[in-house]
């Protein structure tokens, strides 16, 4: 299946938790406009946010590239039934969903920028899920990405779903409704101050 990506600034992001995210890799990024490093990416209430999170290591022995998972995120064990750490990512998706979920994360190796994409699936009940993926590349070595950081949100307007097996149960196979690269206003701006904290938000 050919995903074609389209170029979009921050605003697409649905989710206020990846936006936050965003803005943290934002702030690494945007002085001299060059990867972060994985061990500077230190976002608030990281903690929160960790079951929804999945480390992957970029092997560039391989054309193209391949991705070893190098944590256990429960989200994605849930919606894809089994715990991946350590293994090759296309191996873990096989040959229905590799297709499918893949091009985000050659195409965020590619342009060495954030990749956000939504895809829509049914789960066990035949309830519309939106499965919301954003992936954040870093270089630890060199100049290309050496780690991708990705965040994945699930949401239905037909409120609950079952999320297990989301990605497994074949009903249906995600269907993207959208994929974009996120290569413009690659700024961020420090808006007055509230009695709150000092917030960073995107242009």
């Amino acid at each position: 299946m050919a995903v074609s990506f389209e170029s979009s600034d921050a605003s697409v992001v649905k989710s206020i938790r990846q936006r936050d995210l965003l803005n943290c890799w934002l702030r690494l990024y945007a002085p001299a406009q060059t990867l972060p490093r994985l061990a500077a990416y230190q976002p608030d209430r990281l903690d929160d946010e960790r079951a929804d999170l999945v480390y992957y290591i970029v092997d560039r022995g391989f054309t193209p590239v391949r991705l070893i998972i190098d944590s256990n995120g429960t989200r994605m064990a849930s919606a894809y039934g089994s715990t991946g750490k350590g293994r090759y990512l296309d191996d873990y998706l096989g040959p229905i969903l590799g297709p499918v979920v893949l091009p985000a994360y050659h195409a965020c190796v590619a342009h060495r920028l954030p990749t956000y994409t939504i895809s829509m699936i049914d789960d066990v009940n035949g309830h519309a899920v939106a499965y919301e993926r954003m992936l954040l590349p870093f270089c630890d070595a060199g100049s290309d990405v050496t780690h991708i950081l990705a965040s994945l949100k699930t949401i239905s307007e037909d409120g609950g779903f079952e999320i297990r097996n989301l990605m497994r149960g074949h009903r249906s196979i995600p269907k993207p409704v959208l994929s974009v690269v996120l290569d413009r206003n690659l700024t961020h701006r420090i808006p007055a101050r509230s009695a709150a904290n000092e917030l960073i938000e995107i242009d």
